[in-house]
């Protein structure tokens, strides 16, 4: 399915007017190439790409600093080589698509490369756009070349080619939580495994975190967890991720860029990039995960259509928070374990960045609650907004029908989150 166009983002940050493309009604940004030279941040054991690196006009120089600096650990394939192993892109090996361009399944045998075991691949076709889709490429290149991490999706290779630029992963089998959450034909996510998901991508986020110079991965999404054949969650994606602040700056002040939902507000109105603005996105990806609902939803009531919005008043009580709780689980869930979650979420999306907690905490505040097992009765059918009644008869009524488990009405399926400006 095709990312919706990008949303307009506030830009008192962002290029000069001339410097914009206009698309419709909507921008994008598109950096000189001395700013974009500058903007490529050194990466430990990465030695600095110059501009000459970055041309597209020099994928034979790239081919050769990638494989100096990662050496056998990624492959450098040959684009008749992912030809062959997806039957030439097939559109039975089709994945999906998104603004990067598409994805296709592939299977690698045991002949293809020494030392490249037997498997199935995910091969990404970037859609290159000047020299930012080919920015994008490179980050992913030089990020999760150089991250392994278990909930981080794995690497295996590249392909840089004449214009041509793709990228080869590992294969996840359960493909990605927003198509669990959100897609009317999938079977709903069990309580105990969204809870497995949240600590996963939790762990994965503290790990960009935790490095010796942060990576702030500024594109937290659902979209972008994806999921093993055990529903170990992996992040991928990094083709937006930052290098944090260095020495004593608070903040990386760069173009908007993300999803229109996610993004922190302080990082939409000022463009000061801190991880804590992954964090707050991690917290409205809790708040998707416990409703069912997407982050922006425009075929909602007009006070339903912001997610975070809509939730607040909801997440300091366990009343309340029944209201609110995702139809598809039918009751069963932790109550306990709910109502930490939804105030782990109001934390994560404070805002004021300094109050909320870190990855780590994030991380030891989700694994303690794995092992709750008290689970709601049933979801009932609760209007959207609780209402007060003096009717006992009422309030029997409500109760009884409590006590039977009534079904819950699937949530309609909502449209696809907007992209916020691809700048750099």
């Amino acid at each position: 399915m095709k990312e919706s166009k990008p949303w307009r983002p506030f830009t008192a940050n962002c290029c000069s007017a001339e410097d914009h493309t206009v698309l419709g009604n909507f921008s994008r940004c598109r950096p000189s190439r001395s700013e974009f030279s500058k903007n490529i941040a050194p990466l430990p054991s990465f030695r600095r790409l110059s501009f000459s690196d970055l041309s597209r006009s020099s994928s034979t120089r790239v081919n050769e600093d990638l494989a100096q600096s990662f050496g056998p650990e990624l492959h450098d394939f040959q684009l008749s080589e992912l030809r062959a192993i997806t039957q030439n892109f097939s559109s039975n090996f089709f994945l999906g698509e998104g603004g990067f361009g598409t994805v296709h399944k592939g299977y690698i045998d045991e002949n293809l490369r020494q030392g490249l075991k037997a498997q199935a691949v995910a091969v990404k076709l970037l859609d290159i756009e000047g020299l930012q889709g080919h920015r994008e490429w490179l980050a992913e290149v030089i990020f999760l070349g150089q991250l392994r991490h278990p909930n981080l999706v794995k690497l295996i290779g590249y392909c840089c080619e004449d214009d041509e630029r793709l990228l080869v992963y590992e294969f996840m089998p359960r493909g990605s939580l927003e198509n669990h959450l959100f897609k009317r034909l999938s079977v709903s996510l069990p309580w105990g495994t969204r809870l497995k998901i949240a600590v996963g991508a939790a762990k994965g986020l503290a790990f960009l975190h935790g490095a010796e110079q942060p990576v702030i991965y500024r594109d937290f999404k659902t979209s972008n967890v994806l999921l093993d054949s055990d529903f170990t969650a992996k992040l991928s994606d990094f083709g937006l991720a930052k290098m944090g602040p260095e020495g004593s700056k608070s903040h990386v002040t760069t173009r908007v860029m993300g999803t229109f939902g996610y993004a922190a507000p302080e990082y939409v109105s000022t463009g000061h990039l801190t991880t804590k603005s992954d964090v707050y996105s991690f917290g409205v990806v809790l708040l998707e995960m416990l409703t069912g609902r997407r982050s922006m939803d425009k075929s909602r009531p007009k006070n339903e259509q912001n997610l975070v919005d809509w939730t607040k008043p909801y997440l300091t009580s366990s009343r309340r928070l029944r209201y609110i709780m995702d139809p598809r689980l039918a009751g069963q869930y932790s109550v306990k374990g709910a109502k930490e979650i939804a105030l782990l979420a109001l934390q994560c999306i404070s805002s004021n960045p300094k109050d909320r907690p870190r990855m780590p905490g994030v991380v030891e505040t989700l694994e303690g609650l794995q092992h709750l097992r008290d689970m709601a009765v049933t979801c009932g059918q609760w209007p959207a907004t609780p209402k007060s009644t003096r009717n006992g008869a009422a309030v029997k009524g409500r109760r009884e029908n409590n006590r039977v488990g009534t079904q819950c009405k699937s949530t309609p399926i909502a449209p696809k989150p907007e992209k916020l400006s691809k700048g750099t």
